[in-house]
Protein backbone atom coordinates (compact mmCIF):
# COMPACT_ATOMS: atom_id res chain seq x y z
CA UNK A 1 0.00 0.00 0.00
CA UNK A 2 1.37 3.79 -0.83
CA UNK A 3 -0.19 6.51 0.39
CA UNK A 4 0.72 9.75 -1.02
CA UNK A 5 -0.50 13.19 0.50
CA UNK A 6 0.18 16.08 -2.23
CA UNK A 7 0.02 20.19 -1.17
CA UNK A 8 -2.45 22.04 -3.08
CA UNK A 9 -0.60 24.92 -4.95
CA UNK A 10 -1.71 28.49 -5.56
CA UNK A 11 -4.71 28.60 -2.84
CA UNK A 12 -4.88 32.10 -2.36
CA UNK A 13 -6.02 34.14 1.02
CA UNK A 14 -9.49 33.17 1.02
CA UNK A 15 -11.94 35.60 1.77
CA UNK A 16 -15.96 35.15 2.99
CA UNK A 17 -18.20 34.54 -0.02
CA UNK A 18 -14.92 32.36 -2.11
CA UNK A 19 -16.10 29.62 -4.21
CA UNK A 20 -13.56 26.81 -2.72
CA UNK A 21 -14.63 24.25 -5.30
CA UNK A 22 -13.57 26.29 -7.80
CA UNK A 23 -10.47 27.14 -6.07
CA UNK A 24 -9.75 23.77 -5.48
CA UNK A 25 -9.86 22.57 -9.03
CA UNK A 26 -7.90 25.55 -10.14
CA UNK A 27 -5.50 24.43 -7.56
CA UNK A 28 -5.35 20.48 -8.50
CA UNK A 29 -4.83 21.85 -12.45
CA UNK A 30 -1.73 24.00 -11.11
CA UNK A 31 -0.55 20.98 -9.17
CA UNK A 32 -0.90 19.19 -12.30
CA UNK A 33 -3.51 16.63 -10.54
CA UNK A 34 -6.47 15.06 -11.81
CA UNK A 35 -9.19 13.77 -8.98
CA UNK A 36 -10.08 10.00 -10.06
CA UNK A 37 -12.29 7.69 -8.26
CA UNK A 38 -11.04 6.76 -4.37
CA UNK A 39 -9.12 10.37 -3.84
CA UNK A 40 -9.74 12.55 -0.93
CA UNK A 41 -9.43 16.06 -0.71
CA UNK A 42 -8.54 17.03 2.68
CA UNK A 43 -9.42 20.81 3.81
CA UNK A 44 -8.30 23.33 6.80
CA UNK A 45 -11.10 24.51 8.82
CA UNK A 46 -9.92 27.70 8.94
CA UNK A 47 -10.93 28.27 4.96
CA UNK A 48 -14.04 26.77 5.24
CA UNK A 49 -14.85 29.34 7.86
CA UNK A 50 -13.73 32.14 6.25
CA UNK A 51 -15.66 31.03 2.79
CA UNK A 52 -18.58 30.99 5.27
CA UNK A 53 -18.14 34.52 7.07
CA UNK A 54 -17.34 33.11 10.66
CA UNK A 55 -15.39 35.82 10.91
CA UNK A 56 -16.20 37.84 14.42
CA UNK A 57 -14.75 41.39 15.55
CA UNK A 58 -14.54 41.20 19.38
CA UNK A 59 -15.85 44.98 19.53
CA UNK A 60 -19.08 43.80 18.26
CA UNK A 61 -19.71 41.63 21.52
CA UNK A 62 -20.87 42.33 25.13
CA UNK A 63 -19.69 40.28 27.45
CA UNK A 64 -22.56 38.35 29.80
CA UNK A 65 -21.90 38.17 33.78
CA UNK A 66 -21.13 34.86 33.15
CA UNK A 67 -18.08 35.66 30.59
CA UNK A 68 -16.83 37.94 32.76
CA UNK A 69 -16.71 35.46 35.52
CA UNK A 70 -14.76 32.81 34.03
CA UNK A 71 -12.67 35.26 32.16
CA UNK A 72 -11.26 35.81 35.42
CA UNK A 73 -10.79 32.09 36.21
CA UNK A 74 -9.62 31.22 32.22
CA UNK A 75 -7.57 34.76 32.18
CA UNK A 76 -9.21 35.24 28.71
CA UNK A 77 -10.69 38.39 27.16
CA UNK A 78 -14.34 38.34 28.27
CA UNK A 79 -15.53 38.91 25.25
CA UNK A 80 -13.69 35.69 24.08
CA UNK A 81 -15.49 34.05 26.65
CA UNK A 82 -18.22 35.04 25.71
CA UNK A 83 -18.06 33.64 22.30
CA UNK A 84 -16.78 30.59 23.74
CA UNK A 85 -19.98 30.23 25.80
CA UNK A 86 -22.22 30.95 22.52
CA UNK A 87 -20.55 28.09 20.91
CA UNK A 88 -20.90 25.56 23.50
CA UNK A 89 -23.30 22.95 24.97
CA UNK A 90 -20.92 22.65 28.24
CA UNK A 91 -18.11 23.54 29.94
CA UNK A 92 -15.83 21.21 31.36
CA UNK A 93 -13.04 22.80 32.97
CA UNK A 94 -11.36 25.87 33.42
CA UNK A 95 -7.89 27.15 34.60
CA UNK A 96 -5.69 30.12 33.73
CA UNK A 97 -5.06 30.33 29.98
CA UNK A 98 -7.51 27.07 29.42
CA UNK A 99 -11.50 26.94 28.91
CA UNK A 100 -12.01 23.14 28.06
CA UNK A 101 -15.45 22.75 26.19
CA UNK A 102 -17.58 20.66 24.84
CA UNK A 103 -18.75 22.16 21.41
CA UNK A 104 -22.20 22.76 19.73
CA UNK A 105 -20.94 19.87 17.44
CA UNK A 106 -20.35 17.26 19.92
CA UNK A 107 -16.57 16.92 20.62
CA UNK A 108 -14.59 17.97 23.37
CA UNK A 109 -11.86 21.17 22.40
CA UNK A 110 -10.13 24.05 24.24
CA UNK A 111 -11.60 27.80 23.23
CA UNK A 112 -14.83 25.71 20.76
CA UNK A 113 -12.47 26.14 18.24
CA UNK A 114 -12.73 29.72 18.36
CA UNK A 115 -8.94 31.03 16.75
CA UNK A 116 -6.52 33.80 16.69
CA UNK A 117 -3.85 32.58 14.44
CA UNK A 118 -3.98 33.88 9.94
CA UNK A 119 -7.11 35.64 10.95
CA UNK A 120 -7.78 39.18 9.52
CA UNK A 121 -10.34 40.82 9.47
CA UNK A 122 -10.96 44.15 6.56
CA UNK A 123 -10.76 46.85 9.07
CA UNK A 124 -9.54 48.00 12.55
CA UNK A 125 -7.13 46.17 14.93
CA UNK A 126 -6.32 42.57 13.48
CA UNK A 127 -6.16 41.44 17.32
CA UNK A 128 -10.08 41.88 17.36
CA UNK A 129 -10.52 39.71 14.89
CA UNK A 130 -11.25 36.18 15.26
CA UNK A 131 -12.79 32.99 13.65
CA UNK A 132 -15.40 30.61 14.80
CA UNK A 133 -15.60 27.12 13.49
CA UNK A 134 -18.21 25.98 10.54
CA UNK A 135 -21.97 26.20 11.38
CA UNK A 136 -22.11 22.28 9.88
CA UNK A 137 -19.12 20.95 8.65
CA UNK A 138 -20.06 17.87 7.78
CA UNK A 139 -22.42 19.62 5.58
CA UNK A 140 -19.58 22.06 4.39
CA UNK A 141 -17.26 19.16 3.28
CA UNK A 142 -20.51 17.44 1.87
CA UNK A 143 -21.38 20.80 -0.63
CA UNK A 144 -17.38 20.69 -1.78
CA UNK A 145 -17.61 16.89 -2.43
CA UNK A 146 -21.01 17.40 -4.52
CA UNK A 147 -19.30 20.23 -6.71
CA UNK A 148 -16.10 18.35 -7.18
CA UNK A 149 -17.59 14.88 -8.44
CA UNK A 150 -20.00 16.90 -10.40
CA UNK A 151 -17.44 19.00 -12.38
CA UNK A 152 -15.05 15.95 -12.76
CA UNK A 153 -17.35 12.73 -12.71
CA UNK A 154 -15.72 11.26 -10.02
CA UNK A 155 -16.14 9.91 -6.67
CA UNK A 156 -14.49 11.18 -4.17
CA UNK A 157 -14.40 12.01 -0.20
CA UNK A 158 -14.11 15.29 1.38
CA UNK A 159 -12.49 15.92 4.87
CA UNK A 160 -12.18 19.27 7.05
CA UNK A 161 -9.68 19.07 9.66
CA UNK A 162 -8.57 21.24 12.61
CA UNK A 163 -5.93 21.18 15.60
CA UNK A 164 -6.94 19.55 18.68
CA UNK A 165 -4.97 18.26 21.96
CA UNK A 166 -6.05 15.16 23.31
CA UNK A 167 -6.57 14.42 27.09
CA UNK A 168 -3.83 11.36 27.37
CA UNK A 169 -0.70 13.89 25.67
CA UNK A 170 1.03 17.22 25.42
CA UNK A 171 0.59 18.39 21.91
CA UNK A 172 -1.85 19.31 19.05
CA UNK A 173 -2.71 17.21 16.19
CA UNK A 174 -4.90 17.09 12.94
CA UNK A 175 -8.50 16.11 13.88
CA UNK A 176 -11.62 15.73 11.41
CA UNK A 177 -14.40 17.73 11.93
CA UNK A 178 -15.87 17.06 9.30
CA UNK A 179 -16.21 14.29 6.57
CA UNK A 180 -17.96 13.34 3.43
CA UNK A 181 -18.09 10.45 1.73
CA UNK A 182 -15.31 8.52 3.19
CA UNK A 183 -15.53 6.32 6.32
CA UNK A 184 -14.47 8.42 9.68
CA UNK A 185 -14.34 5.18 11.54
CA UNK A 186 -13.44 1.32 11.19
CA UNK A 187 -14.59 -1.26 13.00
CA UNK A 188 -12.33 -3.93 13.08
CA UNK A 189 -13.42 -6.72 15.64
CA UNK A 190 -13.77 -9.84 14.33
CA UNK A 191 -10.75 -9.29 12.26
CA UNK A 192 -7.95 -11.81 13.02
CA UNK A 193 -4.58 -10.41 13.33
CA UNK A 194 -1.24 -12.58 12.42
CA UNK A 195 -1.73 -15.90 14.35
CA UNK A 196 -5.14 -15.81 13.75
CA UNK A 197 -6.72 -14.28 16.98
CA UNK A 198 -9.85 -12.43 16.51
CA UNK A 199 -9.90 -8.62 17.31
CA UNK A 200 -12.19 -8.06 19.91
CA UNK A 201 -12.16 -3.99 20.87
CA UNK A 202 -10.55 -2.38 17.98
CA UNK A 203 -11.98 0.36 16.13
CA UNK A 204 -9.81 3.00 14.24
CA UNK A 205 -10.62 6.48 13.49
CA UNK A 206 -9.69 6.33 10.08
CA UNK A 207 -10.34 10.22 9.74
CA UNK A 208 -8.52 11.22 12.49
CA UNK A 209 -5.30 9.21 11.47
CA UNK A 210 -5.32 10.98 7.73
CA UNK A 211 -6.19 13.88 9.64
CA UNK A 212 -2.69 13.48 11.43
CA UNK A 213 -0.88 12.91 8.02
CA UNK A 214 -2.83 15.72 6.14
CA UNK A 215 -1.44 18.15 9.18
CA UNK A 216 2.07 17.20 8.95
CA UNK A 217 1.88 18.66 5.27
CA UNK A 218 -0.35 21.71 5.87
CA UNK A 219 1.74 22.62 8.87
CA UNK A 220 0.43 24.80 11.80
CA UNK A 221 2.27 28.22 11.43
CA UNK A 222 3.05 30.44 8.52
CA UNK A 223 3.28 27.19 6.15
CA UNK A 224 0.18 28.44 3.56
CA UNK A 225 -0.59 25.56 2.41
CA UNK A 226 -4.68 25.15 3.73
CA UNK A 227 -5.50 21.56 0.98
CA UNK A 228 -3.75 18.23 -0.02
CA UNK A 229 -4.65 15.71 -2.29
CA UNK A 230 -4.56 12.23 -0.68
CA UNK A 231 -4.37 9.27 -3.06
CA UNK A 232 -4.14 5.51 -1.56
CA UNK A 233 -6.67 5.34 1.13
CA UNK A 234 -6.52 1.79 2.05
CA UNK A 235 -10.27 1.52 2.93
CA UNK A 236 -13.31 1.51 0.51
CA UNK A 237 -15.35 5.37 -0.01
CA UNK A 238 -18.94 5.04 2.19
CA UNK A 239 -21.30 7.72 3.68
CA UNK A 240 -20.62 8.39 7.18
CA UNK A 241 -20.68 11.46 9.70
CA UNK A 242 -18.79 13.32 12.23
CA UNK A 243 -21.05 11.27 14.63
CA UNK A 244 -18.97 8.23 13.91
CA UNK A 245 -16.27 9.47 16.27
CA UNK A 246 -17.71 11.54 19.51
CA UNK A 247 -17.75 8.54 22.28
CA UNK A 248 -21.06 8.66 24.37
CA UNK A 249 -20.92 10.71 27.74
CA UNK A 250 -22.07 7.36 29.08
CA UNK A 251 -18.42 6.32 28.06
CA UNK A 252 -16.64 9.42 28.61
CA UNK A 253 -14.49 8.30 31.38
CA UNK A 254 -12.54 11.66 31.64
CA UNK A 255 -15.79 13.97 32.29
Amino acid sequence: MTLTITPLSAIPLIHPGDNLPEIILSSLRVSNLTLKDGDIIVLAQKIISKAENRLINLTSVSPSTKAVDLSRQCEKDPRLVELILNESNEVLRVRPGSIIVEHKLGFICASAGIDHSNVLGEMGNPEDWVLLLPVNPDRSACSIRQCLEAATGTHIGVMIIDSHGRAWRLGVVGTCIGISGLPALIDERGWQDLFGYKLRITTVSTADELAAAASLIMGEAAEGTPAVHVRGFPYPLRESSMQELIRPRDQDLFR
